[in-house]
Order: structure tokens, then sequence, then C-alpha cells
């Protein structure tokens, strides 16, 4: 996981190197959405693909793939080979997340799991507070290139760890892997990804209907294709318990509203504080993420209803987002931006703890990857075409990104959030967890 995460955010303080070494004017932007459309469209692939054959060979298939794809972008000679590069590295990485996810689900129970959200935050503050800083020093000293060759050892490290800690047991049985149903999904997760990746795709009259007509067929007939098919790549058992059902959809609603505005996040604050105090202000974001998951290690222990826990999430992240559009409208307010931004940091922290945990204890142990894989996904998901519908509101209501357009933005995102709350499951017993944890 902590490779994973790393990644972008090393990745992204070493882009102005890379655009001037590869002499790249424009089409920095896809260095980083190849990555990021096929880490989100190929995650519940891996969930499937754990389920049938192991944790410890998805896992190691994963990082292998990932590996590979990090000397092929060390050794990109241009900027359309490292794009490539990058589409394959997020294939891996989307691996290494599920996979991770999954085997801690299949290895521990709920207590257990509850008690290791405090390694899970470590790990995340270290790639998030030391990813940027560590991305620019590479950088600046031996080259860009390091960024993916550090990716290297720690790939020999994870294999070592992955092959004698994971669950090896593959499912017992004749189901094969879904093709047909994968292809349709990295279709219409791809034309989703397109929109909420690409501004120019987002606002084109020719191209958004073609990718959203493409999304609705391609979906269509996926879920035709799962319901049918006796060896579905995501399983209709797992939509048929309620509260997974509806935490799937939550994700995909907080997903849109947390994820969806971190492009927008920094346009408000340095509208407030300026290029000098923007940096300031967005610590305030990362530190509501860090004491939140800090918080939810501790507490969820003696409060272990994860439904409650996800429920004041989204609440939190609606008062969050709707202190920050009426900081936008009044031009960036910092005493009303600073307390939006540390709120959502917090709820995007509560809401992913809760309902990975929630999946993690509650879903079947055969269909495992596949929960846990449709719950990463429709966070993903949700953030990139958040990103393109708000985007493409603000632009049609006001006509650009200035104050007027960034309250848009924060208010439909606030509105989504309180329909997240609305959405989400209230209660759950101890006894209502259906897997053998």
């Amino acid at each position: 996981m902590a490779m994973a995460q790393l990644d972008g955010l090393v990745l992204t303080a070493a882009l102005p190197s890379i655009g001037a070494d590869l002499h790249a004017r424009t089409g920095l932007v896809a260095v980083t959405a190849a990555g990021l459309l096929t880490l989100t469209v190929a995650t519940p692939l891996h969930g499937r693909l754990g389920d049938l054959y192991g944790r410890r060979v998805a896992f190691t298939g994963s990082v292998l793939v990932f590996a590979a794809a990090s000397a092929w972008c060390a050794a990109a000679p241009d900027l359309g080979s490292l794009i490539a590069a990058r589409a394959l590295q997020g294939l891996g990485g989307s691996g290494l997340i599920v996979t991770a996810m999954s085997a801690l689900g299949e290895l521990f129970d709920r207590g257990e799991l509850l008690r290791r959200q405090g390694r899970q935050t470590a790990v995340f503050a270290a790639a998030t507070l030391g990813g940027p800083p560590l991305g620019g020093l590479l950088a600046a000293g031996p080259g860009w290139r390091w960024v993916f060759l550090v990716n290297l050892p720690l790939s020999v490290a994870a294999l070592v760890l992955g092959w004698h800690g994971l669950p090896a047991k593959p499912r017992q049985g004749k189901e094969q892997f879904d093709v047909l149903g994968g292809v349709l999904l990295t279709v219409a997760g791809a034309a989703v990804g397109a929109l909420g990746t690409f501004d120019a795709l987002a606002t084109s009259p020719l191209w958004t209907p073609v990718l959203l007509g493409t999304t609705v067929v391609a979906g269509f007939l996926f879920v035709r294709r799962q319901r049918r098919t006796p060896s579905p790549l995501i399983s209709p058992k797992v939509f048929a318990d309620p509260v997974l059902k509806r935490a799937v959809v939550v994700n995909g609603l907080a997903g849109a509203a947390l994820y969806g505005t971190f492009t927008y996040v920094a346009l408000v604050a340095a509208s407030g504080a300026g290029a000098a105090g923007t940096g300031l202000l967005l610590v305030a974001m990362t530190a509501g993420q860090l004491v939140l998951s800090a918080s939810f290690a501790a507490l969820a222990r003696r409060h272990p209803e994860m439904t409650a826990w996800g429920r004041s999430g989204c609440l939190l992240g609606t008062a969050g987002l709707a202190a920050i559009a009426v900081a936008a409208a009044s031009d960036g307010a910092p005493w009303l931006l600073a307390p939006g931004l540390f709120a959502i940091g917090a709820a995007f922290a509560v809401c992913t703890s809760a309902y990975t945990v929630l999946g993690q204890t509650r879903a079947d142990r055969a269909l495992l990857g596949v929960t846990l894989g449709s719950l990463t996904f429709a966070r993903q998901a949700g953030g990139l075409a958040g990103a393109a519908v708000f985007g493409w509101l603000a632009l049609v209501t006001t006509g650009g990104l200035a104050a007027p357009g960034l309250a848009v933005v924060f208010s439909a995102a606030a509105v989504t959030m309180l329909v997240a709350w609305l959405t989400s499951p209230v209660v759950t017993s101890a006894d209502a967890v259906s897997s053998s944890s």
C-alpha cells in the first residue's frame, strides 16, 4: 500500500523536471491521468482475481507488473512512452491496494482490524507528508528517473513480505475469470475516467456525449452480463446484502464530493490567501485526515459500529463542503476555509476507514476481494466523474472557475454529500456480519 500511495505523490513534484527533460510543453497531465485511469478501472478486476486464485498469487502478479512498469518509466525516451508505462504502472498499483485490503480482511477479525488502523494511518501519513518532498529531492538531485527506480528495491521487499505473509489458498471449484465482463467494465470505467480526467473531453460538444453514451451502453451490458454468467466479475450476491449495497453507493457519492473537489480546493485557497498562504491552508486538510485517522483507530475499538462512523463522516463532509462554498463566495475567507478544509479531510479519513472495515468484516470470505474492489472502484470512479460534473456545472452556470463558479462546485458537492448521508446504512449489528470473522 505504501508503494501505491507514494507513487502518485512523488511523481507530482517531479513533473516540471520531466517536462523540461523530455521537451514536453503539453501533455504532462496525461502522465498522471494514465496511471489514475488504469488504477481505477482495474481495481475490481484484481479483487476478483484474488478471490479466484488467492491473495498471494494476485499480489505477486501486481508487484511484478508494477516493478516492470516502473523500470519502463525510468527508461522512457519520450513522453508517449512514459504515458504508456504509467498506464501499465496503474494496472499494477491497483492490485497492490485491493489485494492488501482483502488480505487484511481474510487474516484478521474486526477487533484486530481496528487495532491495525493505526499502522495504516502511519503508512498514509508517511506517504502524504513525505511523498512530495521526496519527489522534489530526487528530481533536483539524481534526476526524475529515480522517482521510478526507487520502486525496484521496494518491490523486492514487498515480494518477500507478500510471499511469506499473504494467504495462498486459492478457491476450490471450476469458476473462471469473466473476460467479457472485464472488457465491458474496462470500457465503461475508462469512459468515466476520461471524462473526469481530461477537461477537453469533459467540455467537448462531440466527445462528451460519445463518452457518456459509451458509459451507459457498456455499463448496461456489464450489469446484464453479471446477472447471467455463472462466474460473475462482480457477483450480484454482494448487492444482495442491503448494507453492503448502500455502502457501495455511499462510497461513490462520497468519492464524487470529496475526491471530485480536490482539483478545486487549491483554487479557493489561492483566492483567499494568495500563493504564499495556499500551502498553509492546504495543511489544514491534511491535518484533518491524519487527526481523524488516528482518532478512528483508537475510538472505534470502543465504539465499533461502522455504519455510525460512516454517517458521521458524511455529515462532517457536508458541513465542510458547505463552509468552503460560502468561503468561495466570500473571496476565500480564511476563517471559513480553514475549518472547512479540516472537515473535508477528516470526512475523507472517516468514510474511507469505516466503509473499508465494514466491507472487510461483513463480506462473505469467497467474495472479499470483489466487495472491497467494488467499494474502492466506486470511490475512485465517483471522484473522476465528480470532478468532471462539478467543473461542467461551474462552466454552464457562471462561465468559469472564478469565485462564483467555485461556489457552485462546492455547493453541488455539499448536496452530493448530503445525499450520501441520506443513503448511508443506518444500523447493523455484530450478528449481521456474514463473514466467518
